[in-house]
């Protein structure tokens, strides 16, 4: 077995690959001071609760976009596996070749999206990550990573439209539903039609200005989501697309293998 950590911005996701897939998922909110010892003792009460015996876990990989959980995350793994994990980064082994400015800048997310995205579907591929941010990679047909637009995801939309301003109110995530019209008679709905109407429109604006970058090879492009809210657009968005709830974590498996650090 082999252990993914994906640490974001927003909540921390650890999962277990075994024989031919993700089988079992562990969700930590982020904390900007985690307590180790914790930490250490939430992992180990997650592979009681499944039935998961650390000594067949042979490997682990982290890949981090918060600088300051890398550290606590690494050493509960180790506390509890004595296995050193594999960190993620731009400057190892990917099968990517990156185009970007500052490759140390592109998030080890990102990439580990763009690594399993490319293993399972070849390219041209276009990756939209929507978690705390929204993010869309292109992929070319030979594997090269060529750039990528960054915007605010759903869910900060949600919360900064209450936070920024005196009368809105917060929205809950079981509030994250489309109204039955676009015109509504309430604040709450008046809320939900803006952000959520607004980002299935940005999203399928966003995916035809790519396309038409990418003239004239655009009709065999393939879209792939994931992320916290890839459900929400998989589902209402009129553009064919493949959801992958567990690319980064295959992504993180990947490059390990890649680097030799997993069977």
């Amino acid at each position: 077995m082999f252990i993914a950590v994906d640490i974001g911005n927003t909540h921390t996701v650890l999962g277990i690959h075994k024989d031919s897939g993700w089988s079992d998922e562990l969700r930590l909110p982020a904390s900007a001071a985690p307590d180790e010892a914790g930490l250490q003792k939430q992992i180990a009460s997650f592979f009681s609760d499944r039935h998961i015996k650390p000594e067949n876990i042979s490997g682990a990989g982290i890949s981090s976009v918060v600088p300051l959980l890398t550290i606590p995350y690494r050493n509960a793994i180790y506390a509890l596996l004595k296995i050193e994990p594999f960190i993620v980064s731009a400057e190892k082994e990917t099968g990517i070749k990156i185009l970007y400015d500052d490759k140390r800048a592109l998030g080890s997310d990102r990439l580990c999206a763009a690594a399993a995205g490319f293993a399972k579907y070849g390219g041209p591929i276009i990756i939209v990550d929507l978690g705390t941010a929204t993010t869309y990679d292109v992929i070319s047909g030979n594997g090269e990573f060529l750039g990528g637009v960054i915007a605010p995801g759903i869910g900060t939309s949600v919360n900064i439209l209450h936070e920024k301003t005196a009368q809105l109110p917060a929205i809950e995530n079981t509030e994250i539903e489309l109204p039955k019209t676009v015109i509504c008679t309430n604040t709450i709905s008046g809320m939900q039609s803006g952000i959520l109407y607004g980002a299935i429109d940005a999203f399928e604006g966003m995916i035809k200005r790519i396309f038409e970058e990418l003239h004239p090879g655009q009709n065999a492009v393939r879209i792939i989501v994931t992320g916290g809210f890839a459900w929400f657009i998989s589902r209402h968005s009129s553009l064919e697309m493949n959801l992958e709830p567990s690319l980064v974590l295959e992504g993180i498996r990947l490059i390990c293998k890649r680097n030799n650090r997993t069977d």
